[in-house]
């Protein structure tokens, strides 16, 4: 008939869902506790060993070229400054905060003795931070524990989130943090083992090329860490810089041969 309107056909007895409100999600199409367990745990399979060159060549191309390392340093610094972080709590002292600088600089302020081994011993971890960093990463990436490896990253900047103390420190660990979920979270096998691996090398070169910059620093005398550790020791800081060095090279060269493929993942041994 002209005019009337013809609705949905309803069949008797059938139930009829109500439309979730705006915003809202449906609970089954959260994760369960096993999804994530077995997306954490799963092992993915070795690239092409020239993924793990290409991968590599393109980390020394960042951590090479000035323009682009002023801006991807930051993540060298946020390594390390956990590295501080994290042996300021280990020796007893006390976590005041964490501070990133737009300059790539930053600090870490903790509670205790300005003096003994405690203050050495955080003192001194910053610059080796990075590349011990890349060591863990080398191994679980070797392993086939990629996304493990994300989610670990993942979770040490949710905790270091908590201890920054301004605000471009605040966007830096959020974006790294957020870029690194996304990769682990809805990135394929390809990009997640991509990402692993540039991420990888980049810590480990980075880290030394954060030394060789150190020593530029500690020419000038502005107060670097090896700068402290020389007040803090009678140590001159040019030995410190050489153990920084020294330990950067054969972080760089253990890590790099666990990426190619040269000694047998960790977990194997």
């Amino acid at each position: 008939m002209p005019g009337s309107r013809l609705g949905p056909s309803r069949q008797p007895g059938a139930a009829q869902r109500s439309p979730l409100p705006f915003g809202a999600v449906n609970a089954s199409q959260l994760p369960d506790l096993s999804q994530i367990t077995d997306h954490l745990t799963a092992v993915s399979p070795p690239p092409p060993l020239w993924v793990v060159i290409v991968t590599g060549l393109a980390a020394l191309l960042l951590v090479g070229y000035p323009p682009v390392w002023r801006v991807l340093r930051t993540g060298v610094t946020i390594a390390h400054e956990i590295g501080h972080a994290i042996v300021a709590v280990l020796t007893g002292r006390t976590l005041r905060g964490v501070r990133l600088h737009s300059d790539t600089s930053g600090v870490t302020v903790s509670r205790g003795k300005p003096y003994g081994l405690g203050m050495i011993l955080t003192t001194m971890a910053g610059y080796p931070a990075p590349s011990a960093l890349g060591v863990g990463c080398a191994a679980l990436v070797a392993a086939g524990r990629l996304t493990l490896m994300l989610w670990l990253l993942v979770g040490a900047l949710v905790v270091l989130l908590v201890f920054i103390r301004n605000l471009f420190g605040l966007l830096a660990v959020v974006c790294a943090g957020a870029l690194v979920f996304l990769v682990s979270w809805f990135g394929s096998p390809v990009t997640q083992s991509v990402f692993g691996y540039a991420a990888t090398w980049f810590l480990l070169l980075g880290g030394a090329r954060a030394v060789i910059e150190l020593q530029r620093v500690h020419t000038r005398g502005d107060g670097s860490d090896a700068d402290q550790l020389a007040g803090l020791t009678r140590v001159p800081p040019l030995l410190w810089v050489l153990l920084f060095g020294l330990v950067a090279v054969a972080a760089l060269a253990f890590g790099g041969r666990l990426l190619l493929g040269a000694w047998p993942p960790i977990g194997t041994l």
